[in-house]
């Protein structure tokens, strides 16, 4: 079966998807069964390591949501480890330049046209050697999402979106904040006004566009700006809302 998240966003179809930071298998179990297009195992900010990953994407399998990992580094040992676990739609963070883009495209693919080591037949990826077909629609599987998040990046989105094999470009709000001088206010009017312009740029270059928002408020916004890979929360914050929620209800309506 064919990346449907990867089929999706090529023909510029909204989906939504959840970040996974809280390392449980069993919050991944409970997000599997929401509905979401995608949800993503965070291995930047989030306490995993690649038996960690597995965990996830075993509790994830039985739901058809397509699990996304965002690994730590864009360094070709890490992308190796994940992919060999049978991951094939990777978000990779801190890319500036249309250099690092194709280096990128090539880690994620075998040879001819990339560089990543044949180790299938001992991998999760292929069913530990089950799945004799799969090196040969690896590579076309693969989803690749690269995440701009400074303003060395934006100045270089036509040429890191257009890259050969990239899929999307997300754009990370909190870090491009702080790298332009709002640390902590990814809200401000300059920075609002440069997630614009880049996702104009992306989507004029023919790839997706992608953010993560909490606010629910702005999710029409963004799907009108054209972003199609869309970010609605984590785990984690959903559940420390919930919580607090939980508790200032029973309060109110015990004290009366």
């Amino acid at each position: 079966m064919g990346n449907r998240l990867k089929e999706a966003l090529a023909a510029q179809q909204m989906q939504i998807g959840l970040w996974l930071n809280l390392g449980d298998a069993s919050a991944a179990e409970i997000a599997g069964q929401a509905g979401y297009d995608w949800c993503l195992i965070d291995g930047e900010h989030g306490p995993y390591n690649p038996t960690a990953i597995l965990g996830q994407l075993r509790a994830l399998a039985p739901f058809g949501v397509e699990p996304v990992v965002r690994v730590p580094i864009g360094e070709d040992w890490v992308i190796k480890q994940v992919m060999d676990l049978g991951v094939r739609s990777l978000l990779v963070p801190m890319v500036d330049t249309p250099q690092q883009a194709a280096h990128l495209v090539r880690a994620t693919r075998y040879a001819p046209e990339g560089h990543r080591g044949l180790g299938a037949a001992v991998a999760r990826a292929s069913g530990y050697g089950a799945d004799t077909g799969y090196v040969d629609r690896a590579n076309d599987e693969v989803c690749l999402l690269l995440q701009a998040e400074t303003r060395v990046a934006l100045d270089n989105i036509d040429a890191i979106a257009t890259t050969e094999g990239v899929d999307a470009v997300f754009i990370g709000p909190a870090d491009l904040s702080a790298d332009m001088g709002h640390r902590g206010n990814p809200g401000h009017p300059e920075v609002r006004e440069a997630i614009a312009r880049a996702v104009s740029r992306i989507r004029a270059a023919g790839k997706a566009a992608g953010i993560i928002h909490y606010d629910t408020a702005d999710f029409a916004h963004y799907r009108d700006l054209g972003i199609t890979f869309l970010g609605t929360g984590a785990d984690a914050s959903l559940l420390r809302a919930a919580l607090h929620a939980n508790v200032k209800a029973a309060r109110e309506a015990i004290e009366g």
